[in-house]
């Protein structure tokens, strides 16, 4: 089994940042595809951004491209995501998931909820115009 406990979420201005941590424990190999997912009110679960913790390019989603930075944490199975530039558009619960089956998070697939076989409870982020 894999726990995934995030935080980091809160309430900003549109224009301020947050940062997400996310943290894997339990049986967690050294690389994985990890992604941020988004959830808002009435809309499905959309992939926000991924990585292979065990190296590889960062995926994102066109609408935070220049905005948001995946990135491994300091601490082993740790990945944060830095928000900067919000938007009132991107308040949403916030997820962080887990693929413990494959190294490296695919350019087709990663975004797919799908993928993920593990999953946090979430994080809310709310930003006000």
């Amino acid at each position: 089994q894999v726990q995934l406990v995030e935080s980091g979420g809160g309430s900003v201005q549109a224009g301020g940042s947050l940062r997400l941590s996310c943290a894997a424990s339990g049986h967690i190999g050294g690389s994985n595809c990890m992604g941020w997912f988004r959830q808002a009110p009435g809309k499905e679960r959309e992939g926000v951004a991924a990585i292979a913790t065990g190296g590889g390019s960062a995926r994102y989603a066109d609408s935070v491209k220049g905005r948001f930075t995946i990135a491994q944490g300091n601490a082993r199975n740790t990945v944060t995501l830095q928000m900067n530039s919000l938007k009132p558009e991107d308040t949403a619960m916030y997820y962080c998931a887990a693929d413990t089956t494959r190294t490296t998070c695919d350019s087709g697939s990663w975004s797919g909820p799908s993928q993920y076989n593990y999953w946090g409870l979430g994080t809310q982020v709310t930003v006000s115009s």
